[in-house]
Formats: C-alpha cells, sequence, structure tokens
C-alpha cells in the first residue's frame, strides 16, 4: 500500500521482471532430443488452415500471406494492452517421452514454449527478429501427462510478431482413454463449515470431480480441495472421481468427516470480515481519520504503517503522525482509548508492517530476533490485536537455487517465518495474523517462481509464497492486493487484467484451488480455506490503480460464493464461505462517502 499516494505500480515490477527475463534469453531446457522416427504433432503448424487447431488471445490473431517462412500463410499476432498475443494448441503426447518444439518467428520479442509438460515447462525468445529466426526447445513429459500446451507470443506494447512452420516432434501419443477412479481419499482437519480432501493422483487424468453425499460440488485439477458451505457438527461423505477427453473415472472409495460446532472462528472475525488500513502515522490526499470516527463497519483496522529504522535492521518503529502534518490528530492518550473502544466493539486492530515505503529485509538472525522485539513493544505499547504483514518492493526475494515453496533456503524468507511464529507463540491462540502481498508476489508463481531454474528471472516472483505457505495454520487472513497489477495468468491459462470481476474471480480461485508452482506438478501450493482469504481493492479511484465498481465487485462476490454472475472465467468450486473484502484504505473510502464499505454492508446485510 501507499504512504503518499497509490501503491507501487505492479506494471513496474512487471517491466523489471521482463527486462531480467529478456536477459538470458536462448536459454532452453535440457533434454534427450526426439528420434528420428518421431512424428510432428502440431496441427496446422504452417497456418495453411487459417487458425484452425489453434486458441489466440482476444482478436489477435490472424492467418496472413505475407511475410511467410513456407508455404502460402503464417500467424500475425499483434499484443495490445494487457494482452500479449498469446496463441496456443494443446497436443496428445506420450508420458516420460523427449520431445522437441521448433517454429519460424519475425518481430520483436517473439516467445515459443510448451506447458502442462508434467517436468519443467519451457520457454524461448528471440528479440527483434528482422527476418524469420528459428526459435528451438525441447523437454521431456512427467510420467502421467498425455497432453501439453504450446504456445507463442508477444511482449506488452510491441508490434506485431509472425510466426510459421511450427513443429512438436516426438511420439504420439495413443488413444486417450478413461483414467483409474482416484486412491487414497482422505479428510483433513474440519472446521465449522469445511472440509479440506486430499487424494492420489490418476494417470492420464486431468481434472478431478469432489462428490459430497452423492452430489457433485466442485471441480479442480489438482489433487487436493476443500468443500465450503457445510453445516457446523454435521457427518459428511466424501468421493472423488477423475476425468480427461475420454470422460470421468467411476467413484473413489469415501471418506467422512464431521464439521466442528459451529462460530465464526478465526480469532473472533465475523463470518464477513470488512478489513481496512487506517492511516494513522501520516497523511496524503484522502485526510486524517481519527480511530474513534472509524465507522462499525470496518471488522479489522491495520495501523498503517509500521516501518523500519533501515532496511536491514528490523526494528520497526511506529507513531502518530505529527500534528503539523495531520491536522485534527488525537493524542496518543486518545488514541489508546479509541483503540479499546473498538475493540470492546469486537473489532480487531492490528499494527501492519511495510507498506510502499516500509521495505524490511530479516537477512540475518540479529535483524529477526530485533523484529520481534521491537513489533512486540509496538503491540503491547497500544495494546493491539496482532500483526498485518504487508511487505513489498524488495522485501522479499529468492535466493539462486531456492526452488521449493514448501522448503525455503532464502534468509529473508526463513527468518521473517520464523519471527511470525515467535510472535504467534508469545501472545497465544487469539493473535490475529494476515498478510497483504502484491499479486506479483503470489499468483505470478503459477508461472514463475524466483529467478527460475537456469537464473534470468526476477527473484522476487512468488516470493510471498513460502511464507504463506510456512505459516497457513496461523495465519487468519490474507487479503492480496488486486490492485496496482500487471496482467496475470490464471489456472484458465489465460492472462486477466484488474479493474473488474473477472480479475478478482480468477485470482481468488487460484488461491482456493490451489497451484503448480512454476508449472510444476510435483510442487502444488495448497488450496487455503475460504476463511482465510478476502479479496483486496482500492477504495476510490484515487487510491489505486484498478479501482473496480460496486457493481463488478457484486459480480465477482456472486460467482465466488454462488456461482452466478461468472462471466468467462469459470471457477473450481463455490465458496460460501469467503471471509470478506479488504480495501486501501479506510481514509480514502471516507473520501469516496463511504462507496466501499456501503456497499459491503449491503451485500451482506449489514
Amino acid at each position: 500500500m501507499a504512504r503518499t499516494g497509490p501503491p507501487v505500480r505492479f506494471t513496474g515490477l512487471l517491466a523489471a521482471f521482463s527486462a531480467a527475463l529478456l536477459a538470458v534469453g536462448g536459454l532452453v531446457a535440457s533434454a534427450p532430443a526426439a528420434g528420428a522416427a518421431d512424428a510432428d504433432l502440431a496441427r496446422n503448424g504452417g497456418f495453411e488452415a487459417g487458425l484452425d487447431g489453434w486458441n489466440c488471445t482476444g482478436a489477435s490473431g490472424a492467418a496472413v500471406t505475407t511475410p511467410v517462412h513456407g508455404g502460402s500463410s503464417a500467424l500475425r499476432a499483434t499484443p495490445a494492452g494487457s494482452d500479449n498475443a498469446r496463441c496456443s494448441q494443446t497436443v496428445t503426447v506420450k508420458p516420460d517421452s523427449a520431445y522437441t518444439l521448433s517454429a519460424w518467428v519475425q518481430g520483436g520479442y517473439v516467445y515459443l514454449g510448451a506447458s502442462g509438460t508434467g517436468t519443467t515447462d519451457v520457454s524461448t525468445w528471440t528479440q527483434s527478429a528482422g527476418a524469420y529466426k528459428q526459435l528451438t526447445t525441447t523437454f521431456r513429459t512427467g510420467a502421467a501427462t498425455t497432453s501439453v500446451t504450446v504456445h507463442l507470443h508477444g511482449w506488452y506494447g510491441t508490434p506485431a510478431y509472425y510466426a510459421d512452420d511450427l513443429t512438436l516432434t516426438g511420439p504420439g501419443g495413443g488413444p486417450v482413454t478413461v483414467p483409474a477412479a482416484p486412491s487414497g481419499l482422505r479428510a483433513g482437519a474440519a472446521t465449522s463449515s469445511s472440509v479440506p480432501l486430499s487424494w492420489t493422483a490418476s494417470s492420464g487424468a486431468t481434472g478431478y470431480h469432489v462428490y459430497r453425499n452423492g452430489t457433485k460440488v466442485l471441480d479442480t485439477t489438482g489433487t487436493s480441495a476443500t468443500v465450503t458451505g457445510l453445516a457446523a457438527s454435521t457427518a459428511y461423505s466424501f468421493q472423488v472421481t477423475a476425468s480427461n477427453a475420454a470422460g470421468e473415472s467411476g467413484r473413489s472409495a469415501a471418506a467422512a468427516a464431521t464439521t466442528t460446532a459451529g462460530g465464526g472462528g478465526n480469532s473472533g472475525l465475523p463470518a464477513r470480515a470488512l478489513v481496512g488500513y487506517l492511516h494513522s502515522s501520516f497523511a496524503n490526499g484522502s485526510g486524517y481519520t481519527r480511530m474513534a470516527d472509524v465507522p462499525d463497519s470496518w471488522d479489522v483496522i491495520n495501523l498503517a504503517f509500521g516501518e523500519p529504522t533501515s532496511v536491514t535492521s528490523g526494528d520497526i518503529r511506529f507513531s502518530l503522525c505529527p500534528a503539523a502534518e495531520c491536522p485534527g490528530v488525537e493524542s496518543e492518550a486518545e488514541f489508546k482509548a479509541a483503540i479499546k473502544a473498538k475493540q470492546a466493539a469486537g473489532k480487531k486492530v492490528l499494527i501492519s508492517i511495510g507498506g510502499q515505503n516500509g521495505q524490511v529485509q530479516l537477512a540475518s538472525t540479529a535483524a529477526r530476533d530485533t523484529f520481534v522485539s521491537s513489533v512486540s513493544r509496538i503491540i503491547d505499547t497500544y495494546g493491539l490485536d496482532g500483526l498485518d504483514i504487508d511487505f513489498e518492493g524488495h522485501s522479499l526475494s529468492l535466493n539462486t537455487g531456492d526452488t521449493d515453496f514448501r522448503s525455503p533456503t532464502s534468509p529473508v524468507i526463513v527468518n521473517l517465518i520464523s519471527a511470525v511464529k515467535s510472535l504467534k507463540a508469545r501472545y497465544g491462540a487469539d493473535f490475529v495474523l494476515t498478510m497483504a502481498p502484491e499479486t506479483f508476489f503470489v499468483q505470478l508463481g503459477y508461472q514463475y517462481y524466483g529467478s527460475g531454474p537456469w537464473g534470468g528471472q526476477d527473484p522476487r516472483a512468488g516470493a510471498y509464497l513460502p511464507v504463506i505457505h510456512a505459516l497457513r495454520d496461523d495465519l487468519t487472513l490474507l487479503h492480496v492486493q488486486d490492485y496496482n497489477s500487471g496482467s496475470v495468468m490464471g489456472l484458465d491459462d489465460q492472462y486477466h487484467s484488474m479493474g473488474g470481476a473477472d480479475f478478482h474471480i480468477a485470482m481468488t480461485d487460484m488461491l482456493l484451488t490451489g497451484f503448480p508452482v512454476a508449472g510444476d506438478r510435483t510442487r502444488v501450493f495448497p488450496a487455503l480455506r475460504p476463511e482465510q482469504v478476502a479479496i483486496g481493492l482500492p477504495a476510490s479511484t484515487q487510491a489505486g490503480n484498478g479501482h473496480t465498481s460496486p457493481a463488478e465487485v457484486t459480480k465477482a462476490l456472486n460467482c465466488l460464493t454462488k456461482k452466478t454472475d461468472c462471466g468467462s472465467y469459470q471457477t473450481h468450486g463455490t465458496w460460501s464461505g469467503l471471509r470478506g473484502l479488504m480495501t486501501w484504505s479506510i481514509n480514502w473510502d471516507r473520501f469516496n462517502a463511504w462507496e466501499f464499505s456501503k456497499n459491503f454492508d449491503a451485500y451482506f446485510g449489514s
């Protein structure tokens, strides 16, 4: 979140990321070459039949007669706005086999790649090819992989690119058969309204269907899911089937689970929570708002911001905005009294650490320990309920070689996890822990994680994932900032842009479904529980890029909690237990005549 205006734009992070990616051009995956007798499996790779067999984003693609590399036609695709002109097709392949992907391309920043390989997805590129140039990359499919998606795309804001004579050589896949029923279905720890499930993958499956008491309730591509919207203190029976293009398997053996007794859960929050940031330590164009003047609509109030004395010190300080900067600021005694009054009314007040200007890098154990002691001092001084982690910019990054989110090795990641666990242990079960990462640090991890297997990528990509995963049992709320963001690929392998319902639906669906990190299906980030997730939005057009109108917010909530108003993106479940909304900020909502909070109250009947 921004201290003196809109937060830092994700487009800037994306530009830095793309520059780093381009710096390692030509890197390809290492895999055995395809055999001499292998066939070309790509359909209409020369585009002689127009776009038959190809899917291009938006209206970006067309077959043209000049310039061509061979034959009479080629692909012309034009990036526009947040669309990088991606054209793709899915090809049937054989598991555990080697493939070579090749294409002739022309134009600036043209990419060729394959995803869904079951091992490591690959991509190669060329910069400013004035004449046709051949791109080639290789990969090996996973033990259960029966199809891959090959794709071409350009880059944002660049002119049209051309492609021709694309080939994918390797052993052809056999006829697709219906997969076997999944095995090993087991239920995890239930809440009053949800049950997490996991199972063993079925060979050849491209998706799974979850049944509750004989009725299908959700679909997923992973091997875990959380069934929500359940009644408290109730026994349920669950089964899972596997599916692919050939059909759906029989049902698995049943797994039984009983939900716990009812209650708000998650450290005393209501079932629907509205979270907002209060500019307590600084002023900007939204004006100062006293703690006592925050309306009752707000269930969680995050004090913005606690900031470090230096980037690597770990020493976090917080104080009220000076009167010269914030006319009307209350005294510290009044501020503390107002906090107690909010808490008496059932509200939670947290210290938010970081923001746009508060870079925090816990690179040493000394900084970690100082972080714990200094944050504890703030919590104790003001009698707060917990901590919000709003690390942005360069606070979190992954060292080269740190490739598995389940066992991080980068000191800034490891020390942050340790510090938060220490704070949780110090304050006990009622300690409220929330996080507000940007999409760059979470959902972008579906495509890119850290510097990548060959180095050169932005080391911050997906860097929040190990923190979220390690602290998921302690995490009260995750509210990703769905704003100040570039376009991000969703689980439908399409790019989604901020500002409308579709973006919030796609980004939230990723958190509630889980996803393979950097396309590696052996490293799946598990789904969070719906009551752990809120959607982060700007309260007004002045608060940040990607403001979403109340009508579009309502559509997003309808889709995620009721599976209505879903538009083009199809969710992988229905999550009636979604916790609520977060906004930057309470001050900007007041500036905008409380439009954001009024819409929340109207939707949830507050």
